[in-house]
């Protein structure tokens, strides 16, 4: 893994960026701390899957100073947690395998999924455009070539990649390598502060980091900064119900950005619509996706029946949960429902599903009676025979639940989506309470209100943030354009490589070791090089993490253990588990060569 190092006429730091080649980005003349402003046409706040994506359009429809603002040390923010896929109707892959879906369907589902909150413009334009979202995933070198059914949709429409694997990875490495392709700089663990305006109009961005701080005076902001689901306080201030819930966000997750637009009198919508996804771990918050259910899982309770048509929408499913004995269930599914989705594999390594080679064997395990969870089965796959629910209404049952093995998870609601946000039209642009856009602002993804109502459909976020984050990207790249053309590039890119090198004395003994360490997805296994008596090289060998999380640890912890020949190491922010695995297998390996 390499580096991205960006050193600007107001600071010089190091930064790892998942998936990104390493850059240095350079004062035009080469100096340091000389100046404390920088210029750009567009900062992008945020480099999650809006923020990202916006840059990429912006940089292919023209604009040439770009640069994205990231706080937390590496890029994705909550795409690279997504596991389901992108809704998108009227498809050339749907049309391949005989699918009628059509514009008008999916805004009706997601009109409804929302209890008609929705902003109807907004949505009409989130279908309009799916299709082309889904094009432009695959042209620049993403992967969404399957298709199958989620929860609220009245047809097969969330569009997967190969194999049922999760989205979100294969979606940020996409993205990352296009802007690394496009040399546009993303500044990490640098926090935006606050976005200036003047007589209406964008003139900059204040941020900060280790450095210090800084003003990048710019034409144009995009802000996609995400939602609140990690600000607890943020969460309790708007539904105080949800007081105590656990949350499937990632850290960064926190309103920044809608703190940032309340400031400057942007007007905010659905503010205390906030989503929680019904089938988490509680233990370790770990999110089943809902394609475990549109693939075929029911829900079962503590008593072992099912209490709802599982693939109702996820408030509907939440309440039901919460409404059993001790607010929690069981998804349950067989082996046939496993071989079809890899993103089952995650939840089997990270230790948290049972399983058995029996209906019997399973409810020992988790604790219910083996006769009422063996008569549960028993209906169900009579149901999905028939394909008649008659119990709850179930419509799509094309998995009768009757091959061994047999699995199941404790699961229970965790706050998931905030649907609220700063409002926005149909061009992204940011409208204040009077209901007059300032000039040159724009807005896309979760931190945005409108587009989901009351309740978001899954599959619809990463709909969300490319389909808006493209448009935002265009009429940025637009407006600047319109009011100046483009500035010269403060912030410059040069790719160069970043190799750790031992800073002190190792004392090990030659040779090459290996060692297993516990990750966030199961067992890491790394290889260790020892020359000269210094650790010199470790390598994963064997692992499950997350792609487009576990790189960021991979770097900067083994380029740290190379440099200090220790174990003793900090962890990456946001890839805690897999850094201590790293660490743990290292600690491991190099016992021998003690």
């Amino acid at each position: 893994m390499k580096k991205l190092k960006l050193m600007t006429m107001a600071l010089a730091a190091v930064m790892s960026i998942s998936m990104l080649a390493g850059c240095t980005a350079k004062s035009e003349d080469g100096n340091k701390g000389k100046e404390e402003r920088l210029k750009a046409d567009i900062v992008v706040i945020g480099a999650g899957g809006a923020g990202m994506t916006a840059a990429i359009q912006a940089a292919q429809d023209g604009a040439t100073n770009v640069v994205v603002l990231e706080k937390m040390p590496q890029t994705g923010g909550n795409t690279i947690r997504t596991t389901g896929g992108m809704n998108a109707a009227a498809t050339e892959l749907q049309s391949k395998e005989g699918i009628e879906d059509s514009v008008e369907l999916m805004v009706e589902d997601t009109m409804k999924g929302g209890k008609d909150l929705n902003d109807t413009e907004l949505v009409k334009v989130l279908a309009e455009n799916s299709s082309d979202a889904v094009k432009w995933v695959n042209e620049n070198g993403g992967d969404l070539s399957e298709v199958g059914m989620f929860g609220g949709a009245s047809v097969k429409r969330i569009h997967k990649p190969e194999g049922g694997a999760a989205v979100g990875p294969m979606l940020v490495q996409m993205l990352n390598e296009n802007i690394e392709e496009l040399n546009i700089p993303v500044m990490l663990e640098t926090e935006a502060e606050q976005i200036v305006v003047e007589d209406g109009k964008i003139v900059g961005v204040k941020a900060s980091n280790e450095e210090g701080e800084f003003t990048i005076d710019c034409k144009s902001v995009v802000l996609a900064t995400g939602g609140f689901g990690a600000n607890a306080d943020m969460v309790v201030e708007y539904k105080e119900e949800l007081k105590g819930f656990g949350t499937t966000n990632h850290a960064g997750a926190t309103g920044d950005g809608i703190k940032m637009a309340k400031e400057l009198g942007v007007e905010l919508v659905d503010i205390e619509q906030i989503q929680t996804h019904p089938t988490v771990h509680p233990e370790t918050q770990t999110m089943y996706t809902e394609a475990v259910r549109g693939n075929g899982a029911i829900l079962v309770n503590k008593d072992g029946k099912r209490f709802i048509d599982e693939l109702q929408t996820r408030d509907v499913v939440s309440e039901a949960i919460l409404a059993q004995p001790d607010g929690v269930s069981y998804i349950v599914f067989d082996q046939k429902v496993r071989d079809g989705l890899k993103a089952i594999e995650k939840y089997i390594s990270a230790g948290i599903i049972f399983e058995a080679d029996t209906i019997e064997g399973l409810a020992e395990q988790i604790g219910v009676d083996a006769a009422v969870l063996t008569e549960t089965m028993s209906t169900y796959a009579a149901a999905a025979e028939s394909g008649t629910d008659a119990e709850f209404g179930r419509t799509s049952m094309e998995e009768t639940l009757t091959t061994p093995k047999y699995y199941a998870g404790l699961c229970a609601p965790a706050i998931h989506h905030t649907m609220g946000g700063v409002k926005i039209n149909t061009s992204t642009e940011v409208l204040k309470e009077d209901g007059t856009a300032i000039a040159g602002l724009f807005a896309a993804g979760e931190v945005t209100g409108g587009v989901h109502g009351a309740n978001r459909l899954g599959g619809n976020a990463v709909t969300d943030i490319v389909v808006f984050g493209r448009i935002a990207g265009t009429n940025a790249a637009k407006y600047v354009a319109d009011n100046g053309g483009h500035t010269e590039a403060t912030i410059k890119v040069e790719k160069e490589e970043k190799t750790a090198a031992p800073e002190v004395d190792g004392g090990y003994k030659d040779g090459v070791y290996t060692g297993t360490g516990k990750g966030n997805g199961g067992d890491v296994t790394v290889e260790v090089t020892v020359e000269g008596g210094n650790i010199v090289k470790v390598e994963l060998t064997d692992h499950k993490e997350t792609p487009g999380i576990y790189e960021g640890a991979e770097t900067a912890v083994v380029n740290a253990i190379i440099k200090t020949q220790s174990t003793e190491v900090d962890s990456v922010t946001g890839a805690t588990l897999t850094s201590e695995a790293i660490k743990n297998a290292v600690a491991e390996a190099v016992k021998e060569a003690k």
